[in-house]
């Protein structure tokens, strides 16, 4: 595709999903990722499965970027996280504040994202490359678009080298966050991150949770088909590739797909864009 691309996946909770995740990234791989990211369960609470499957990545000679969450978290803790990471031969985080399990006080030495930028540069230098959340359509718990926007500088100036955005439909709200940062003198690169549309109600609890807006013409078309499942894919296929087109010619830094630990939407994306 002439672009920088990368995965995102979860680690999976039983034997049969480890199996198909194996056989989505063999799929995935022939597209020769940057990287493949993986996520961190609230509170770290997945953290051996996360671990694991970043191992296994990097085994099968791929770059692998670790989920790194900070709420609960002690300085003691992370640091021996970061040493494991680092035996183990990661060389990037995503580093996140994270979200805490239900039912879980706030506890933790960790208040925000850049204390955790912070410190992992404070304790391990140049070893990691570190990637940071950016929200195009503002924070869902952001008091106003300027706090969220300081909020993201500040995890910048903490020592991020770059960003992977929150999934959006709306191209220009990317345009506008990009401009709205570097006008705070923010130049690191932003990389759109892209939902394929598999499921109607599975992206409608999504976006809902994290605060992603589905435009109203999405939201209806959806709708409309009901439970025709190929029909929703069929849709979802066009609507990202032209999206993703979008942004290519616009000559983003990169693309990181949320691929659900699926292949098959991701891949056909991926072939669309080759033809366009």
């Amino acid at each position: 595709m002439n672009l920088p691309i990368s995965f995102e996946f979860f680690p999976p909770k039983t034997p049969e999903g480890a199996d198909k995740l194996r056989a989505t990234r063999q799929a995935l791989y022939a597209h020769q990722p940057e990287f493949c990211s993986v996520t961190f369960g609230a509170g770290g609470s997945t953290q051996e499965g996360t671990f694991g499957t970043v191992g296994e990545i990097l085994k099968e000679g791929v770059a692998a970027a670790c989920h790194f969450s900070c709420v609960g978290a002690t300085k003691a803790t992370v640091r021996e996280q970061l040493a494991t990471l680092q035996a183990m031969g990661v060389k990037r985080l995503v580093a996140l504040r994270g979200d805490l399990p239900s039912g879980y006080g706030a506890g933790g030495e960790f208040h925000y994202a850049s204390d955790l930028v912070s410190f992992i540069r404070e304790f391990t230098g140049d070893a990691f490359h570190i990637e940071v959340a950016a929200y195009p359509e503002i924070h869902p718990q952001a008091k106003s678009a300027d706090a969220d926007l300081q909020a993201f500088a500040a995890k910048v100036k903490a020592g991020a080298n770059s960003a992977i955005t929150q999934y959006f439909f709306n191209s220009d709200a990317y345009f506008r966050f990009v401009d709205d940062a570097l006008q705070l003198g923010v130049d690191v690169p932003v990389v759109p991150g892209i939902m394929p549309i598999t499921s109607s109600t599975q992206l409608m609890r999504f976006s809902d949770a994290c605060g992603a807006e589905i435009p109203r013409w999405i939201r209806l078309r959806l709708q409309g088909f009901g439970d025709d499942t190929a029909s929703i894919k069929s849709f979802g296929l066009d609507v990202i590739t032209d999206l993703c087109d979008q942004l290519r010619t616009a000559g983003v830094p990169g693309i990181h797909f949320y691929t659900m630990n699926q292949a098959a939407a991701t891949t056909e994306i991926m072939r669309r864009l080759q033809q366009v």
